[in-house]
């Protein structure tokens, strides 16, 4: 979806976007959500260089769809700090639209199951990832709806995931900007299909569980062992919370995050940067299948930074959750540590590694559900 900023500073699209409802956008289903765990290969395997020329360029062009996030927001935003350091927030988004009618009704409504900080070291040697519980309590800004154009209010104890929900990329971005005090560089989001087709275009993507893992809900059943799944499975893993550890949503951020460690590694085995042919067709695939901010939305802008990535393996990635607690008035919503998560934001910002001291009495990065896939 591409957007510009017109007359009276209201924002109107200029391509694809979520049909506007007109109303707050509803809850959706829960049945079903989407991961964004593919989102760091995404940005890999749109480098086409070699073969962005001609047909090629135009045609992958064409895929992407923007958001002008810096129009959207304005000047009032933390420091645009340019030290060669990156930072990105990633989302997944639970829109049943389209072909994700599938996993439940359109409700004309879409909120961000999975959000992840990415913050790339100068040098683009190591990063560090940051997962946000999606049931997160935490004070939303008021924001402008993508929708609407109306001015939705700010909230205390709101659930993280709303931002997305009432105002769209932009709530989603200001959010996390107000939480982290870290302006975000990049903006990429992935839905249901495009996660799949992704998976199905890199032949799938080995994995090893230590138990069996059937889970009625995910429609997922593997026995222990090495198992190459296709997209469908892929996204069932990735969704799987009951039938694993202690069944919260924590847990299954941990069974995502070794998810995504084996992508990575996927990616690099069928030589995404080496062979054209390859890097033509998943090019095509992750292109449909991302929303980016407007300073990544064409080929070349792709392609750059897709080029900085191709140093980075997994084992040099730190992974955490935001440091959390549940939250002593609602067992099922959790609030951040303060001072623990501004440990993670302040090492972020000085482009230092994530202090274990950081994590030690969160509630996230517990338990065993991250040992069950490698």
């Amino acid at each position: 979806m591409s957007e510009q900023r017109g007359s009276g500073g209201r924002i109107r699209p200029t391509g694809k976007r979520r049909k506007p409802t007109g109303k707050r956008r509803k809850k959706p289903s829960r049945r079903r959500r989407v991961t964004v765990i593919a989102a760091w290969t995404l940005a890999g395997v749109v480098a086409v260089g070699g073969v962005g020329l001609g047909y090629a360029y135009f045609r992958l062009n064409g895929n992407l769809q923007a958001v002008d996030i810096n129009a959207a927001l304005g000047k009032n935003r933390p420091d645009d700090v340019d030290n060669g350091s990156e930072d990105i927030l990633v989302l997944g988004s639970d829109s049943r639209s389209g072909e994700n009618s599938e996993y439940g009704p359109d409700e004309g409504t879409a909120r961000s199951d999975t959000a992840m900080v990415v913050h790339i070291n100068e040098g683009h040697k190591s990063a560090s990832v940051v997962s946000i519980p999606r049931d997160t309590l935490i004070a939303r800004p008021e924001c402008t709806s993508d929708t609407t154009g109306q001015t939705i209010p700010g909230e205390q104890r709101a659930m993280f995931n709303t931002a997305y929900e009432v105002g769209g990329p932009a709530c989603a971005v200001k959010t996390v900007e107000s939480m982290s005090g870290i302006r975000m560089d990049h903006y990429i989001e992935v839905d249901f299909t495009g996660f799949k087709e992704l998976i199905d275009e890199l032949g799938g993507v080995e994995i090893t569980t230590t138990q069996a893992i059937n889970d009625p809900k995910s429609h997922l059943n593997l026995e222990p062992g090495t198992h190459t799944l296709d997209g469908e499975q892929s996204l069932a893993l990735v969704r799987t919370r009951t039938s694993v550890g202690d069944g919260s949503d924590l847990g299954r951020i941990q069974i995502q995050q070794e998810f995504m460690k084996a992508l990575m590694d996927q990616a690099k085995s069928v030589g995404v940067f080496t062979n054209p042919k390859t890097l033509f067709d998943l090019a095509d695939t992750a292109t449909k299948a991302i929303t980016t901010d407007s300073d990544l939305g064409s080929v070349e802008e792709l392609t750059s930074f897709a080029n900085g990535l191709k140093g980075l393996d997994s084992e040099n990635i730190q992974m955490i959750t935001l440091p959390v607690q549940y939250d002593p008035a609602d067992p099922n919503r959790v609030v951040p540590l303060e001072k623990p998560a501004q440990q993670v934001w302040t090492a972020l910002k000085h482009d230092k590694a994530i202090p274990a001291s950081a994590t030690e009495k969160s509630a996230g990065d517990k338990g065993d559900a991250g040992s069950v896939v490698k």
